[in-house]
């Protein structure tokens, strides 16, 4: 018996408490840090590291071991590490062939509980260095030591800066916490970020992480999360999710706690093109497991570091839910790509009309626009801003936050303005995203502004597009299963008795079906013509016949739509039967609605992505549609089809009757809890489902059970 997923996730806590364990005090604050192979060279990591640890205000007792120098940056050197008194954190920029020893001397005679390994050449190069990093993974786990790396940039954090890399970014207790697989990536995602004012709590570059990952991080700022004192937003680069069911526990819970967390997941494209047996196995790829667990989660999928940063950005102003925004401007042409791009998200820029906005517009310059955008002209001036900003904020009801678009074509300073606005920021009660393109040409005004603690926005399509992914991720999902109506033991006893790997029987498709309350359109499957014409006769012309025993029935010409009569469904029991590979027929009774899909694969380590769609071609060419990660609950299942984008179809669009949207959920989310108490299933499509406005009822199937 398979155990409920929401049992397992309980079980994490506790199976996980060792490596949370790992990160300990001595990493966090080390009260004495000795850099293995630092120099006075700071155009090499060992240099750098030492001018980093220095500049950051490190308090601690810095120690440096180098046996050619007698001085490093002004520090004392060792020349040998058995010279060292007891030093709590590690850092080893060194060979990869001397690290194993190092780490053993260090841990065992010097009370080491900490290790940084910044050299590369480990288990990312070779299988030696694998042995290598296996070996220092062991003597870390045996001493009860932390380690980060190998092959990283490095820590940092307020209380020390461990990396050799710049930039350095603002550390504040309020700044985002961010976690990353790759070191060069985490640079070049600061890069973005430092441009943008987003300000930093902590950088955690985890490297190969075969002690602490980024699922492990994360695990330790929930179990010590502070809302009062810890950064409520996390910002992760993740390239290999290494045990899913941690990162899906630990998001949800600081998610819950108050917190926000967006994540690149790189690499997630490299099954997409694996051969598949069926429409599900065509579609369904890692990438669409990690979208079901960040959806579940409730984490914002951002796909570039502009767009990660961005979202932070977004992260870091107050919290609002409307849609309604205002957009205050001197330049019409970024005003009208703002507002499309806003629009294309499914937010709204609403007119502004009416007695109040004719009084705003008698406050401005002739020739100036209030209808939304308001558009003061490039000659406004910094107090037409800030009365365009209070009215937008007072007088404007509808509106949810204000966008302000605000450059300069280099004629005049406008420290005067971004004085306004940074008034307007901090006074007001609604979010307003500044949006200041003129980097260079204003550069030392818009830093200026940043230095005052806020952020930039410097293109407005880039801002829409990250807006639009925050405001479209759900919030975390229930993890309780939904059973009721679902016979598990049925579903049990029909698995345990299947004892052949491969596509199973029409009969027994029939039957999981039915245990998971999954409605099916009346069927008969038979080798004989005469059993098959009396199953017809008695649930009544029109019929549809397919062969069974092909995979693909449509490519082999295995599928006869509206058979009308008697003779004609024995013309086509005899055409398929000829059919390579056929075994029998089935007859169905002809139904007609509109087609829908629910398709599931099974991907490692993730459990089974669920995807819902409409059918036909809207599956087939255009792959409209939507995973989510089983279980599933009620309102992950509404959240997966209102996503779709052909979902006006199932509402109902252009006098057309939609569909039964309620029973469409129920039979995703039943088909979930199924496949929850059935893992032996590796791969099914319901396709098609026809649906109307009463009913939605199971068509076809296919179910592809692999045993060990």
């Amino acid at each position: 018996m398979n155990f409920p997923r929401f049992l397992v996730l309980l079980c994490i806590h506790s199976l996980t408490l060792f490596f949370f364990a790992m990160i300990n005090q001595q990493l966090l604050q080390p009260g004495s840090i000795v850099v293995i192979g630092g120099s006075n060279n700071v155009h090499k990591p060992g240099g750098a590291v030492v001018r980093n640890l220095i500049s950051g205000g490190y308090q601690g007792v810095l120690r440096i071991v180098n046996p050619k120098e007698d001085e490093v940056q002004g520090i004392k050197v060792f020349h040998d590490v058995s010279e060292l008194p007891p030093t709590d954190l590690a850092i080893l920029v060194v060979a990869a062939k001397f690290c194993p020893d190092y780490v053993e001397l260090l841990a065992a005679e010097k009370q080491v509980k900490a290790f940084i390994i910044i050299s590369a050449g480990f288990g990312e190069e070779t299988r030696a260095g694998a042995e290598l990093e296996q070996r220092i993974l062991d003597t870390c786990e045996q001493h009860g030591c932390a380690l980060i790396g190998p092959n990283c940039i490095g820590l940092m954090n307020r209380w020390h800066h461990s990396v050799f890399t710049q930039p350095i970014p603002h550390l504040t207790p309020k700044g985002v916490d961010f976690i990353s697989s790759s070191g060069a990536t985490a640079v070049y995602i600061l890069e973005s970020a430092v441009t943008k004012g987003l300000p930093f709590n902590s950088v955690w570059s985890v490297g190969n992480g075969r002690q602490i990952g980024v699922e492990s991080v994360l695990q330790c700022m929930d179990e010590h999360f502070d809302p009062e004192a810890d950064s409520p937003v996390k910002l992760l680069y993740i390239e290999n999710i290494a045990d899913p069911d941690k990162l899906l526990y630990h998001a949800t819970s600081l998610i819950r706690k108050g917190c926000r967390i967006a994540a690149i997941k790189a690499g997630s494209s490299e099954s997409g093109s694996r051969a598949a047996s069926s429409h599900t196995g065509a579609i369904a790829s890692s990438d669409s497991a990690v979208e079901a667990l960040f959806r579940k989660a409730g984490i914002v999928r951002c796909f570039s570091r502009d767009e990660l940063t961005t979202v932070g950005c977004i992260f870091t102003l107050p919290r609002f839910t409307g849609k309604n925004f205002a957009i205050v401007t001197h330049a019409g042409g970024p005003g009208v790509m703002l507002t499309d791009a806003l629009s294309k998200g499914g937010m709204n820029v609403p007119p502004l009309e009416g007695e109040v906005a004719e009084e705003l517009k008698s406050k401005l310059l002739p020739g100036s626009s209030v209808s939304n955008p308001i558009d003061i002209l490039a000659t406004g001036t910094p107090e037409q801003l800030g009365i365009a900003i209070d009215y937008c904020e007072q007088k404007f009801p509808n509106i949810d936050a204000i966008m302000v678009i605000f450059g300069t074509p280099g004629l005049v300073k406008i420290y005067e303005a971004y004085d306004v606005l940074h008034k307007k920021i901090t006074e007001g009660k609604k979010p307003i995203f500044p949006i200041l393109p003129s980097t260079t040409t204003a550069g030392p005004e818009v830093h200026e502004f940043l230095r005052r603690g806020h952020v930039n926005f410097s293109d407005e399509v880039v801002l829409a597009t990250a807006l639009t992914q925050v405001m479209k991720t759900p919030a975390p999902a229930d993890q309780q299963i939904e059973i009721h109506g679902v016979d598990v033991p049925r579903i049990r006893r029909i698995i345990d008795g299947i004892h052949q790997n491969g596509y199973i029987s029409p009969t027994l498709v029939h039957e999981l079906l039915e245990s998971a309350g999954i409605p099916t359109v009346p069927e008969f499957v038979s080798s004989q013509k005469e059993d098959l014409l009396a199953f017809a006769e008695q649930c009544g012309y029109p019929v549809v016949a397919k062969v069974v025993g092909p995979v693909h029935k449509s490519d082999v010409g295995g599928v006869a739509l509206n058979v009308r009569t008697a003779d004609h469904l024995a013309l086509e029991f005899d055409r398929m039967m000829q059919i390579p590979d056929a075994t029998a027929v089935m007859v169905q009774k002809m139904l007609t609605g509109t087609e829908l899909f629910i398709g599931a694969k099974y991907e490692p380590r993730f459990g089974h992505v669920v995807l819902c769609g409409l059918g036909g071609i809207f599956v087939e060419v255009l792959k409209d549609v939507s995973s989510g990660l089983a279980p599933l609950s009620y309102e992950e299942a509404y959240s997966m089809i209102r996503s779709l984008r052909g979902y006006r179809i199932i509402k109902g669009t252009r006098g057309q009757q939609g569909v039964n949207e309620r029973k469409y959920a129920e039979i995703i989310v039943r088909l979930s809890t199924l496949l929850r108490f059935a893992t032996e299933i590796k791969e099914m499509d319901i396709n098609p489902l026809l649906a109307d406005e009463r009913n939605v009822i199971a068509v076809d199937a296919r179910i592809l059970v692999e045993k060990a």
